[in-house]
């Protein structure tokens, strides 16, 4: 089983990702599911970008490699730890999204990422109002998605500062390398690049740049779990820590997110939670657990996915025969 997530940043809708899956299939009857880097160098030959629907491939081979191996999939990448996960807090009024945040925590969260990037100051007036509910116990994380410019707030990182953040995630454009190492140079709250780093190549880049302290890692955009664990490796030998993100997935694509960022120690930080956020609940049985903030990678073989609603997937929209 395997997961793809449409989304801006990777340029992909679902009907792509259904012509991107057609396109590929063919090139997979000869595959075996054991040689998953081969399939993966492949499907970069067959055809370009398109991370996320190669990103459900990618897992729904890690799934059946470790199914037959009869072990968990982070046995497969080496070791097994609990991570802590933050949970979104999309921006709203400071009083509406400072009662947000209290739920959150109130619900077990010891981390929050409160998503910004709008008018600067009436982002430091939504955080220090969640930072004046929740208290100076609770992790706050800043992720501005690309929208400040760096000459608007080069000067007013300051205001920033006292409220002990962990870090501030792609405050500028994903292009804006001299920026994003500018704002790292003027402040001493950690810089993490997101949209600027979807492949191995570009985390090089980033590196060599001095741009950045931390890296969120997404299996969406890097186009599944090996290269995610690529990216993660290059970090690691530039003492660059990483965060293990997601996009819009359900509990499918959370877990294989979960099974490796539990097994890698340069993730030091999660922002799996996107299944929390959806309506609908695909996993019915297995899947990462969440517990006390905690996610919980499934022990079971493989992906650890026993049981999901069809009904929400109506009927196949592609069948394949191997």
């Amino acid at each position: 089983m395997g997961e793809a997530s449409p989304s801006l940043v990777t340029k992909e809708s679902a009907k792509t990702i259904i012509r991107c899956v057609d396109k590929l299939a063919p090139n997979l009857r000869l595959a075996d599911e054991l040689e998953i880097g081969q399939v993966v160098r492949r499907m970069d030959e067959v055809i370009s970008g398109n991370p996320s629907a190669k990103a459900a491939i990618d897992i729904a081979l890690h799934d059946i490699l470790a199914q037959r191996v009869k072990k968990p999939l982070f046995a497969l990448f080496g070791g097994f730890r609990q991570i802590t996960t933050d949970i979104t807090i999309s921006a709203r009024m400071p009083a509406d999204l400072s009662q947000d945040a209290l739920n959150a925590v109130n619900n077990g969260f010891k981390a929050l990422k409160i998503k910004a990037g709008f008018s600067f100051e009436e982002d430091i007036e939504r955080i220090k109002a969640v930072r004046d509910r929740v208290g100076p116990k609770v992790a706050l994380r800043i992720d501005a998605n690309q929208g400040w410019k760096e000459k608007q707030i080069l000067n007013s990182l300051k205001k920033l500062e006292v409220f002990d953040l962990e870090f501030i995630e792609q405050p500028v454009k994903a292009k804006d390398l001299k920026g994003l190492r500018k704002l790292r140079e003027n402040t001493n709250i950690p810089i993490m690049a997101d949209e600027s780093v979807c492949s191995p190549e570009d985390a090089l880049k980033i590196i060599k740049s001095e741009a950045v302290d931390l890296i969120n890692i997404k299996l969406m955009k890097a186009g599944g779990l090996i290269k995610a664990k690529e990216i993660i490796e290059i970090a690691e030998q530039s003492k660059i820590s990483c965060m293990m993100g997601c996009m819009c997935e359900s509990n499918v694509g959370i877990s294989a997110a979960a099974h490796l960022a539990s097994a890698l120690t340069n993730i030091k930080f999660a922002d799996l939670d996107s299944d929390v956020l959806l309506k609908d609940k695909l996993v019915l049985e297995g899947g990462a657990e969440l517990k006390d903030s905690q996610r919980i990678p499934p022990r079971g073989t493989g992906l650890g996915i026993a049981r999901i609603d069809e009904q929400l997937l109506l009927n196949p929209i592609r069948k394949y025969s191997f």
